[in-house]
């Protein structure tokens, strides 16, 4: 009954009725699985850079092979905008569902190829060129795949559910992480670090294989978007979506980047750089980092989708802001706690540390497949995400790691981390304010750089609020 209720509003308003609540289970799962398998790999890259850089790179020390790898990172971010502008107007072309089903299949193939790679003792230099190849390949066509499936569940999602429904492709997101770095951890408490030097390293990129196989058969059972299937039926479709995109909505484009810098710099940091800063930088020794990172990212875990519902109902804006306040003030106690907690060897000052940066990354995590899609129409919604954000992330999110490392290094600082990201705060913090709210507003109004007017989001009933996506 509740179901027909909610058809027939969105009917009397002129709008089509709400994909059914199984359909939208389907597509949120097939979308996250993809973004999982993505960050999968950062988590596998993350946890071992040491080794990883004396396996392609024969690195004569821990921090020299931590460097390298964090450079392949970086230079390989590089090419993300080139496959944004490739996959993101493709999608707005012919189709969200066909372009994700492509990425998905470069992202974990490449991954999993990593791993059957011959190491530099193996045959030399070469090691070294083929890992750059193939993070080359990964980066270009994760360059469409956020975007995309942001956009994939914010078209599929109700407008006065849209930040429940996406804050679980962030969830994916973390959990794909915590996957990946616990599979490095699990393997070499097992294995131990001789072992894993040798041949274990390759086990956790081997899995990614497997997890590409689920997800492409996830996104291959989807139909495309109604919003999308809409505006294709009434020919509506740009036939130059770049074009389009470039000419009408470069503001928002840049409104974007802005706002993604402090996402990348905080995710890359908690990510990739880390668990190195915490060993190698102040001195934390053994596995403890590692599961304190993971108890960690538990806690986000737990946090991300009631944020995501809370923003459905005070809106993303008052979220946005919360984030870029406590990264504007939190990141030097945060950090200063951490390396205090190296010195006295006291985990539990650890994690009030990572806590203090976690929280405030958490907030904007929930909202942010929610918030940008927002800020396109359907015709120009998935490039104009695509494109934006993988700017972002090639210009401050892949070479976060490296330039900190290099920072602290050269200078000897151990604050540098929480400078950096204090810095991204302030740069977010000009079109967070500028941000319109978009909370219930339907994306099917959303027809220029900003909204037509503001609506107050409709109300949640009470049976939708246990509905989770199928796993």
């Amino acid at each position: 009954m509740a179901e027909e209720a909610l058809s027939a509003s969105h009917q009397e308003k002129g709008e089509p009725a709400e994909a059914p609540p199984e359909q939208i289970r389907k597509a949120v799962a097939g979308a996250a699985m993809g973004n999982c398998i993505e960050w999968y790999d950062f988590g596998v890259f993350g946890f071992m850079p040491a080794i990883l850089g004396q396996v392609f790179f024969n690195a004569s020390s821990t921090s020299e092979g931590a460097l390298a790898t964090f450079a392949v990172l970086a230079l390989t971010f590089v090419v993300r905008p080139f496959g944004s502008f490739v996959f993101g107007p493709l999608g707005d072309k012919i189709g969200r569902q066909k372009v994700l089903a492509l990425t998905i299949i470069l992202m974990s193939g490449s991954t999993f190829i990593i791993g059957l790679l011959p190491s530099y003792a193996t045959i030399g230099p070469a090691a070294a060129v083929l890992l750059i190849l193939l993070r080359t390949i990964q980066g270009f066509s994760a360059g469409g795949e956020y975007g995309g499936a942001a956009t994939f569940i914010a078209e599929y999602a109700p407008a006065r559910r849209r930040g429940f429904w996406g804050s679980w492709l962030e969830f994916g997101t973390l959990v794909g992480f915590a996957m990946g770095a616990g599979f490095v951890t699990i393997f070499t408490v097992v294995l131990g670090d001789e072992a894993m030097r040798e041949w274990g390293w390759r086990l956790p990129f081997l899995i990614a294989g497997p997890l590409g196989i689920i997800g492409l058969y996830l996104r291959n059972k989807l139909e495309d978007t109604p919003l999308f299937l809409e505006i294709e039926k009434k020919n509506q479709v740009e036939k130059s979506p770049l074009k389009a995109l470039l000419k009408k909505h470069w503001t928002s484009i840049l409104h974007l980047i802005g706002i993604v810098v402090m996402l990348n710099v905080a995710d890359y940091i908690v990510i990739t750089y880390l668990e190195t800063y915490l060993k190698d930088v102040v001195g934390f020794s053994g596995h403890t980092p590692l599961l304190i990172i993971l108890a960690t990212i538990a806690l986000m875990l737990v946090l991300i989708v009631p944020v995501g519902m809370l923003s459905d109902r005070i809106g993303r804006k008052p979220i946005l802001i919360a984030s870029c306040a406590s990264f504007l003030v939190l990141p030097i106690p945060a950090f200063s706690l951490m390396g205090a907690a190296a010195d006295d060897r006291n985990p539990w000052q650890l994690m009030l540390g990572l806590v203090m940066i976690a929280v405030p990354l958490v907030l904007i995590l929930a909202v942010l497949a929610a918030t940008l899609p927002a800020m396109f129409p359907t015709q120009e919604r998935y490039g104009g995400f695509s494109i934006g954000y993988s700017v972002s992330t090639a210009a401050f999110g892949g070479t976060a790691s490296y330039v900190i490392g290099t920072l602290v290094n050269k200078t000897g600082d151990n604050l540098w981390p929480a400078y950096y990201l204090m810095g991204a705060a302030a740069i977010a913090a000009i079109p967070i304010l500028l941000l319109p709210e978009t909370a219930g507003v339907s994306l099917r109004r959303i027809v220029s750089s900003r909204i037509v007017r503001r609506r107050k989001p409709e109300p949640v009933t009470p049976g939708e609020a246990s509905e989770l996506p199928a796993s």
